[in-house]
């Protein structure tokens, strides 16, 4: 008989796909850079890019408990760390490019625009906000904090998305109707949340006897 062959876990490849497919804007990226394709303003454009894929992957970590709750399964929840990790390096390299290529490692210049400028306030906040939930995504965190504090701690990721949306907005200034379709996706993934929150409600059980009271 031939060797019964391994059975692979459900949706295996899922994972991987994922992997890939998060790599593949990077790789695009140092593609353009090494190629002198980033147009008149390279700095501008890495910056623009790298900022608009952190946002992207932000929405979609947070979509994924609102799809467990939709479909009614558990894969979803099986790349939420995933994307939420690729969130906090792309938005950090976002920053470190605004840092080193286009202030030139000014920390001085950089501290007076993140204090006067309210783009570079919002972008910077969702950035250090970002770190304690992207140092806590670790089941060794989940078990020290407990569920309870890890769950409120990691609701500042919604905080982190209306930061982002905010910045994105505030750096666009002219066609603001891609931020503002990026905006409607997070209110929609937030009111999706708040529903299945209120459903879940255990319901109050009327008391023995309540009816004869009336």
């Amino acid at each position: 008989m031939p060797p019964a062959k391994r059975q692979l876990a459900p949706l295996g490849w899922l994972q991987p796909g994922i992997l890939v497919g998060s790599f593949t804007p990077f790789a695009v990226l140092v593609y353009r850079v090494a190629t002198h394709r980033l147009g008149a303003n390279p700095i501008a454009t890495a910056l623009n890019q790298l900022g608009l894929l952190a946002l992207v992957f932000l929405l979609a970590c947070l979509a994924c408990t609102p799809l467990q709750a939709v479909l009614g399964a558990n894969w979803p929840i099986r790349l939420r760390k995933t994307l939420g990790l690729f969130a906090f390096f792309t938005a950090l390299l976002h920053f470190l490019v605004y840092l080193v290529l286009d202030q030139s490692f000014r920390v001085p210049s950089v501290l007076r625009d993140v204090v006067k400028r309210p783009v570079s306030s919002c972008g910077f906040t969702a950035l250090v906000l970002l770190v304690p939930l992207a140092l806590t995504s670790t089941k060794r965190s989940l078990q020290r904090l407990g569920f309870a504090r890890w769950k409120r701690l990691h609701r500042l990721v919604y905080v982190v998305g209306v930061l982002g949306v905010v910045h994105y907005y505030m750096r666009v200034k002219a066609d603001t109707r891609e931020p503002l379709a990026y905006g409607a996706v997070l209110a929609l993934l937030f009111a999706v949340r708040v529903v299945e929150a209120w459903r879940s409600k255990p319901k109050k059980r009327p008391q023995k006897g309540a009816a004869a009271l009336g």
